[in-house]
């Protein structure tokens, strides 16, 4: 596979620079992942994180004053309080409604079962069936975008990549809703994935000013409207998001930081920081008040804290062999994981799916109900086992708090330990895998039974249209065959001090590292999830192993899944190959498409009915007749003049024969496009003949100093600009022949008391003679360069 890649390399590299494929090069529907791919190209697009200095903004930031700029930080703060309340009270909604049907369904069917079994697996099966019903009709019929985990797009969306409709408030509803019925319905699903997306949807509303579809907005909120301030903001609801599903503040901020974001400051760090921290306090304070039994169902197993912190006391040198085995086996099992769901989310994609909503409902039940045959009948194949003397609680109903779950055994002190991992909620199945001082729980048979089946329940359930996440599934199966090992160990060494417990805390963070291929953050989530410091240098150790092999056979889970939707991912480094490819090649052969200064209206119209680029070069003339590069275009600020029309013009000449823009009637906010929107189409623009035949003078409204590179600079070093800038469109131009000056560190250290007047540059400048001087003022505009090429991400 990594020659394939190699040699498929030179190809890569001039799709990550030419546009994004549009409807004409995905030909698939793919509403189940939330992609609409529809005839004019608005399935992906990519965002405007560079700031465009056009007249318009330069007005407006010079009519801010200090005042405005700390008015705009206390609001920025003030939506970190909003994201981490927002997101934290969505997270308590959640996991309560999932404790509560999950505890009535199994209350219920605990209390048929005592006289038939038959009719306890029918409502058993039909309660499950109705709550993933409810789940997948929302999301096929109210919200496509809501479907999967959500990490993909937003990290897309982080990457400087807007897919269509995954931030809009049906999308949260759709991610909330459907949440509760995919997980209570007892699918292999978790919901810590989907509350990343409910955490974004949240940020990304705010900042939006909520949603004027349905009449949910207000202006005191409609504060930023540029993609870079919503950018952070969405950074502090992916944090805000993981905060809530693993009430682990710390590690929300390093998932932000390592996996979902592609920029990073260390302002933002502060925000994310606060944020994470808001949600913890929301999360406790819910759960305090709900210690009372105020909440029904919902109890101290309700989120996420597997403490381990009476587990085992100490580790000897001879258990880091196996321990190191189990790293091997979470990549392997990881990578496999990450394989077959890929093929079997694109035989959906090309053949399933296609057929219409209809066959994903139907193959959303018969998923439901082959894992509630496999979950039920399962547990009743195997024989009970006596309760151990230490525990007088034993055994317990189905779905309560705690080990030694009692089905289907003729003698009341006993238990039946498949069912105590399989006839039970996730949350309480892997606090039983984890529990310590429980050596002879389960049996071999028992593991390894539930370990295959779950394996392939979770392959086959992950990619049907629910929300769907995936970090609780594979922290069940890390944990199955970690205490495998664990009793391995145990038999082998046969010391006291050794705890089950242990290795399948090991074996989740080994499956995860293998199939997500995250460290530092998940890391730190493992420790604050299970109240345990001790195991730190060992879930370092399988963390590191289990993504070293995961690596050698593919990429991460939600690398592989963006790649599935058509999400074109900017890898943190650049391919080998573009070492040896230069800018002009990456360009290609493709004339650029460009405007003059003052163009005419039907011009603009058929150039943006012809293609699907978002940003045009705007050329202009020298007195010597030479075609020089004003500056950059984009197409959504076109096509918002166009529909005004208050910019038109009667005169072919610029409306400033000085060449200076003149003042502009718009406001810098009305060129932002809504957030997950398609915005102005040009099809919704309506001109008459005559205005038609009017002028239009491109001056005031392009970007006149765009990101611009020579045409022989190396492709990996433009990728790394790229990427790192957050940039949309970049120059090409041939290599310049005259140096205006030298820009060093010293330039750059201005003191807030000088002004611009003021500052003396203390660089190293090219010295010109007084008349050489006088020609370049002259002659500035001839020798500009001329465009070579332009690289995009449209």
């Amino acid at each position: 596979m990594l020659s394939n890649h190699f040699q498929n390399g030179i190809e890569t590299a001039k799709r990550v620079w030419s546009r994004i494929p549009n409807s004409e090069d995905l030909q698939y529907i793919d509403d189940a992942v939330g992609l609409l791919k529809k005839s004019d190209g608005s399935g992906v697009e990519s965002l405007d994180y560079e700031v465009i200095e056009n007249y318009a903004y330069r007005e407006e930031q010079a009519q801010r004053g200090k005042l405005y700029v700390s008015y705009l930080l206390v609001v920025k703060w003030f939506f970190a309080l909003l994201i981490g309340i927002g997101t934290g009270l969505a997270a308590v909604f959640i996991n309560i409604s999932v404790e509560n049907f999950a505890g009535w369904k199994y209350s219920l069917t605990f209390n048929i079962i005592q006289k038939s079994y038959v009719a306890g697996f029918i409502v058993y099966a039909l309660i499950n069936l109705v709550l993933v019903y409810s789940s997948v009709y929302i999301i096929t019929q109210f919200a496509p975008a809501a479907a999967g985990s959500g990490i993909p797009e937003i990290k897309g969306y982080l990457n400087g990549i807007d897919v269509h409709g995954i931030l809009l408030f049906r999308t949260l509803i759709g991610k909330i809703f459907g949440s509760i019925g995919s997980v209570g319905g007892g699918l292999a699903l978790g919901k810590e994935g989907p509350l990343v997306h409910t955490g974004a949807c949240i940020a990304s509303l705010l900042g939006q000013g909520g949603s004027t579809k349905y009449h949910l907005s207000s202006r005191w909120f409609q504060v930023f409207k540029s993609d870079r301030d919503r950018r952070d903001l969405v950074t502090c609801g992916c944090a805000a998001g993981v905060a809530a599903a693993f009430r682990a503040p710390v590690g929300g901020v390093l998932f932000a930081l390592e996996e979902v974001t592609s920029w990073w400051r260390s302002q933002l760090m502060w925000r994310v920081f606060f944020t994470s921290a808001v949600v913890a306090v929301v999360v406790r304070t819910a759960m305090g008040w709900c210690k009372d039994e105020r909440c029904g169902h919902f109890g101290s197993g309700g989120f996420i804290i597997w403490d381990v912190s009476d587990g085992q006391e100490d580790y000897s040198f001879v258990e880091l062999l196996p321990m190191a085995i189990i790293g091997v086996i979470g990549g392997l099992l990881g990578a496999l994981f990450n394989q077959l769901t890929r093929y079997i989310t694109s035989w959906r994609r090309n053949y399933l799916h296609k057929k219409g909503i209809r066959v994903k409902i139907v193959e959303a039940c018969l998923i439901s109900l082959l894992t509630s045959v496999i979950s039920f009948c399962l547990p009743l194949l195997r024989k009970c086992s006596p309760c151990p003397e230490s525990d007088p609680d034993c055994p317990r109903p189905p779905g309560m708090y705690g080990n030694y779950v009692n089905f289907f055994c003729s003698k009341e002190k006993e238990y039946n330990d498949l069912a105590t991992i399989f006839f039970n909620t996730q949350d309480d199945a892997i606090r039983n895998l984890f529990s310590a001082k429980t050596i002879h729980e389960f049996s071999a048979q028992s593991l390894l039974t539930f370990l295959v089946m779950f394996y392939a329940l979770a392959v086959v359930t992950f990619g049907t249209a629910v929300p769907a996440g995936q970090f609780v599934p594979g922290i069940m199966i890390g944990s199955t065959y970690g205490r495998l090992v664990g009793m391995l160990v145990v038999r082998h060494y046969k010391k006291l001090n050794i705890e089950e417990g242990t290795y399948a805390l090991l074996g989740a963070a080994s499956f995860l590292g293998g199939s997500m291929r995250m460290t530092v953050s998940l890391c730190v989530i493992m420790v604050e999830i299970t109240n345990n410091l001790k195991f730190l240098p060992l879930i370092m150790l399988v963390l590191l192993i289990s993504k070293a092999v995961g690596d050698a056979f593919n990429e991460g889970l939600y690398e592989e899944q963006a790649q599935l939707r058509g999400i074109p991912l900017l890898a943190p480094r650049p391919k080998y190959v573009m070492r040896n490819m230069t800018a002009r090649e990456a360009c290609g052969s493709g004339m650029v498409v460009s405007f003059p200064r003052v163009v005419k209206v039907a011009d603009v119209v058929s150039i943006l009915r012809s293609n699907k680029h978002n940003g045009f070069p705007v050329v202009d003339h020298a007195r010597s007749g030479e075609p020089l590069v004003s500056g950059l275009v984009l197409r959504s600020h076109l096509l918002v003049i166009l529909q005004s029309k208050v910019d038109f013009q009667h005169s072919p000449l610029p409306s400033d024969p000085r060449g200076e823009a003149r003042p502009i009637s718009h406001d810098f906010g009305e060129f932002a496009k809504p957030v997950s929107s398609k915005g102005i189409s040009i099809d919704d623009i309506l001109l008459s003949s005559d205005e038609l035949e009017m002028y239009m003078d491109l001056a005031p409204f392009l970007n006149p100093s765009p990101y611009i590179v020579p045409e022989d600079m190396s492709l990996s070093k433009i990728y790394n600009l790229f990427r790192q800038l957050g940039l949309r469109h970049l120059f090409v131009v041939p290599r310049p022949s005259r140096v205006l000056g030298l820009i060093t560190r010293k330039d750059l250290l201005i003191e807030d008391t000088e002004t611009v007047n003021t500052v003396e540059l203390q660089s190293t400048r090219v010295r010109m003679e007084n008349s050489d001087r006088r020609l370049m003022t002259r002659n500035a505009d001839a020798e500009r360069p001329l465009l070579n090429g332009l690289l995009v991400q449209d």
